[in-house]
């Protein structure tokens, strides 16, 4: 059990992580459409293997937990004029990059992508891969939500090469289903689940969420029974942030309704523990894979990854993200395309690159982001070489010495090693090496809870 004082101590609102900088924390000069063209031409002379992330924004009825950017309506004509934005989006990259992408992971986000009938979504893929090859070794997944997915969309996903499904689950009682406005049943799971499987889906991922209003330890022990049953490859176990001063839909429910620190920090090492009985392994922060999952094998290997969509087996120096409110990865800069569905479109029928906000990277950033990803991913990071040190090194010193004397990690020389009861606070030890966060520290509400 994690000690309470350390709980109380660390469990302040601190990023998750999954870039460096954070978007807060992005330069807040507009990046020019002709430097991102810049950048990632570089990345792409370096290596033409490229990861793609599309953003599908729909969703029919408002989930009140979700932080994602989404769009809440029943007019399913919205389908076909947003896939081809998607697509003139794609040929404004086709016509910048210097060659023939070579494609090794797509993922498909949102919003909900089954939201899109399946022939829409055939369009879509077929357009991408037109002008692009397609690696031996790729990586495709989508997310499903378990009530809008059909059979037709995972055969015609299949058969588009995708082998990874993620299934939003976030929890089986009805109780926690009803008060988060997610009409869903534990049978279309299951449905969903065995109909992957017939059709060949190499990993089936559930996302589930702890924290929720009015879940206790019985919920996560039935969930866990129920996921014993169901055998997933692997399991997303997200903390929930409850941040409704940015996502007003989170006041459908009030903090009384919210289990917090300590009894939230216990319904996870509840799930961990019962996880780890039934053979799952823990990977980076809130993730489990059964040893025969790839996210596993990569973790034992040293090449997981994590970015904006979380842990991954695979990395490439260009990501680039298509849709609304995505953000795309040149390695040395970060763009942001515009959130709003009509003003995104609005760039992209005007020929524009859709961008609203970016960063490029300093040297500093590039060596910070370094061991935030070492920390995030291999539980530990190294300094000894002179270039992954900068001017910002003495203040991390000080700050991780803090960490090591609340035995979080263990420093020897030049590097440190996160210890078994640091691994509740990934977080807080990123935190440490955050030097844009220390040089302007928030003064308003921007992150969750840590813990």
């Amino acid at each position: 059990m994690t000690n309470s004082l350390l709980l109380q101590k660390y469990n302040t609102p601190v990023p998750r992580y999954t870039s460096y900088p954070t978007v807060p924390y992005w330069d807040e000069k507009l990046v020019a459409e002709k430097a991102w063209i810049a950048h990632f031409q570089d990345a792409f002379q370096v290596d033409r293997g490229i990861s793609l992330y599309i953003h599908l924004p729909y969703c029919e009825k408002l989930c009140t937990y979700c932080g994602c950017n989404k769009r809440i309506t029943k007019n399913h004509g919205v389908e076909q004029p947003y896939i081809a934005s998607l697509l003139k989006e794609w040929d404004l990259y086709l016509k910048n990059l210097p060659g023939r992408p070579l494609i090794k992971a797509l993922h498909l986000g949102g919003g909900t992508p089954t939201f899109f009938h399946p022939d829409q979504l055939d369009t879509l893929i077929r357009g991408i891969f037109k002008h692009a090859d397609i690696a031996s070794d790729v990586d495709f997944g989508f997310e499903a939500h378990p009530s809008s997915t059909t059979r037709q969309h995972l055969e015609t996903l299949h058969n588009l090469g995708f082998r990874r499904i993620s299934v939003g689950v976030q929890d089986f009682a009805p109780e926690i289903l009803e008060i988060i406005n997610r009409q869903q049943t534990e049978e279309e799971v299951k449905q969903v689940t065995e109909w992957a499987r017939e059709l060949g889906y190499t990993s089936v991922n559930y996302d589930l969420i702890f924290g929720l209003p009015l879940q206790t330890p019985e919920h996560i022990r039935s969930t866990m029974h129920k996921l014993e049953l169901l055998r997933p490859d692997r399991i997303a176990f997200y903390s929930y942030a409850h941040v409704p001063w940015i996502k007003p839909s989170q006041r459908a429910y009030s903090e009384v309704d919210l289990p917090l620190g300590p009894a939230k920090r216990a319904l996870y090492e509840l799930g961990r523990d019962l996880l780890e009985e039934i053979g799952y392994v823990e990977i980076g922060m809130d993730h489990f894979a059964l040893p025969t999952d790839e996210l596993y094998k990569s973790m034992k290997r040293g090449t997981l990854h994590r970015n904006f969509m979380g842990y991954t087996p695979h990395d490439t120096r260009l990501s680039i993200a298509l849709g609304a409110s995505s953000i795309s990865d040149s390695w040395d800069g970060f763009v942001q395309n515009e959130k709003n569905i009509e003003d995104y479109q609005k760039s992209i029928e005007h020929g524009h690159f859709p961008i609203v906000k970016g960063h490029l990277f300093s040297e500093e950033d590039q060596i910070i982001r370094t061991h935030i990803l070492n920390i995030m991913c291999h539980d530990g990071t190294d300094w000894s070489d002179p270039a992954l040190q900068s001017a910002v090194f003495e203040d991390i010193i000080v700050r991780i010495e803090e960490l090591e004397a609340d035995g979080l990690i263990k420093i020897n020389g030049q590097s440190l090693q996160v210890t078994p009861m640091g691994r509740p606070f990934l977080r807080n030890i990123c935190l440490a090496f955050d030097a844009r966060y220390w040089q302007k520290q928030p003064g308003g509400k921007l992150f969750s809870q840590a813990i």
